[in-house]
């Protein structure tokens, strides 16, 4: 390698529309397939083929319901809707592969973390230890309601109740089950030493977990912690739990500031600053040249969706622009929700005029991410840029359409990194997520990490 090696993951999730409203219905798309087992094994395999370091699956618990104020619109263009549960698919994806990861997106809002943890270990079992967790806290007020609650747990209290959930899990995932207490003498006809196997003890604020863990220790015990939150008590969450840390921004430049913040809170938390890796997400539209690269760009942007559009953009912000001229500059419209828009939109680039169209031109493929768009030389000096820039170890590659961006990746970007030496030729000898992130035989979370310190003995 000549220079830091680029990791990257596909992104993708178990629903017809992810990150590009309307490119389901580009003739190319299998996003309607995601139903079908075949779809997952297909990807992972591909992936592998492509040696992509893993797939990230996000998820979200509801539906956008806030534009027009009902969900009808997220429905009629399939905005994340229907969605499937993401971990069902995994060891599918584990059986026709050997290297490649998966980090599976769950809310610790909704979890009782007993069962929680259960889960987890059997995914690292079945996976030998290539699965991770993206924590996050779910921000719809339609899965509150959905799963028992009036509304939606203020914002704060959903970070301390994941706190604990995390905390639970830790002490079920590590202190437990001792390293020797599994023995399978089948001559005694002992699986396992009782006296090495221990309740938890938990008493907290929201869960009372006396008992055992029901899994014995997997590989990596403690699945790898991934976590997505960019408010300030979202960055303090991180600081203190996750091992690979999901960010979008707009500009490397306004992403270095995100980097070198949520690492400042890391080494207050007595973490090594650098054992957080830190990704963020990116779209790339590429083709032997930049002009069959912009041809293909100007294609996909002819199934962008507008209604769709707005509706996911309303799902994750909040705003609903549907009332307002589509044509109309935000600056000119006197509101609250306007103001905030273009404030976001601005950021992104300054340079433009943001009507409610161009919002949804720019939502319409990528969501909120950036997107790439040229030949393997102008994406492969962008992904450097970034990674140099903005101090990051590397991206979530979500796609246009699917499968083909991730092929026109592995076909047009990949042999141009791994002649730069960005991007490696074979995967090495690590067998798990963690060995992956921290190096062959760390299977287990670092010293300094909070689960560490329910290790026994």
């Amino acid at each position: 390698m000549t220079g830091r090696r680029i990791a990257f993951n596909a992104f993708d999730m178990t629903c017809i529309m992810h990150q590009s409203p309307g490119l389901w219905c580009h003739p190319q798309d299998r996003s309607v397939d995601y139903k079908k087992l075949s779809y997952w094994t297909d990807l992972a395999q591909l992936l592998e083929r492509g040696k992509f370091d893993g797939l990230f699956i996000a998820d979200v618990l509801g539906v956008y319901d806030t534009y027009q104020g009902s969900a009808d619109a997220s429905v009629r263009r399939a905005m994340q809707i229907p969605v499937h549960d993401p971990l069902l698919q995994v060891t599918a994806m584990a059986a026709v592969t050997s290297k490649l990861a998966f980090g599976v997106t769950v809310s610790a809002t909704y979890e009782q973390p007993y069962a929680l943890a259960r889960r987890f270990s059997a995914l690292d079992h079945l996976t030998e230890g290539r699965i991770a967790w993206n924590i996050v806290t779910s921000y719809l007020d339609g899965a509150a309601r959905n799963l028992g609650h009036d509304r939606q747990i203020s914002h704060d209290e959903r970070y301390a109740l994941a706190s604990e959930v995390v905390d639970v899990c830790y002490q079920l995932w590590e202190g437990s089950w001792e390293d020797d207490a599994v023995i399978e003498d089948r001559e005694r006809q002992i699986y396992a030493d009782p006296a090495k196997v221990h309740g938890i003890g938990h008493e907290g604020t929201y869960f009372s977990v006396p008992g055992i863990h029901l899994s014995e220790p997997s590989p990596q015990r403690t699945p790898v912690i991934w976590q997505a939150g960019t408010s300030s008590t979202g960055r303090a969450f991180a600081a203190q739990h996750a091992e690979a840390v999901f960010t979008v921004a707009p500009t490397p430049e306004t992403l270095r500031g995100y980097t070198d913040d949520i690492r400042k809170r890391a080494a207050e938390c007595g973490r090594d600053p650098e054992s957080l890796k830190i990704f963020t997400e990116i779209t790339i539209v590429t083709g032997a040249t930049d002009a069959e690269a912009e041809a293909k760009y100007a294609e996909y942007l002819s199934y962008v969706d507008y209604e769709g559009a707005l509706a996911f953009y309303a799902g994750i912000t909040g705003i609903d622009l549907s009332e307002l001229d589509p044509d109309k500059p935000l600056e000119y419209v006197d509101t609250d929700s306007a103001r905030f828009a273009l404030e976001i939109f601005s950021k992104a680039d300054p340079t433009r005029t943001w009507t409610p169209h161009e919002v949804a031109t720019f939502v319409g493929i990528g969501a909120m991410g950036p997107v790439l768009v040229g030949g393997p030389q102008t994406v492969a000096d962008e992904l450097e840029r970034w990674i140099d820039d903005a101090n990051i170890d590397g991206f979530n590659l979500a796609y246009a359409i699917t499968p083909g961006t991730f092929e026109d990746f592995i076909e047009f970007i990949v042999p141009e990194l791994q002649a730069r030496g960005r991007y490696w030729n074979d995967y090495d000898e690590a067998t798990t997520v963690r060995e992956r992130l921290y190096g062959v035989g760390q299977k287990r979370v670092l010293a300094d990490h909070p689960a560490a310190r329910y290790r026994r003995g």
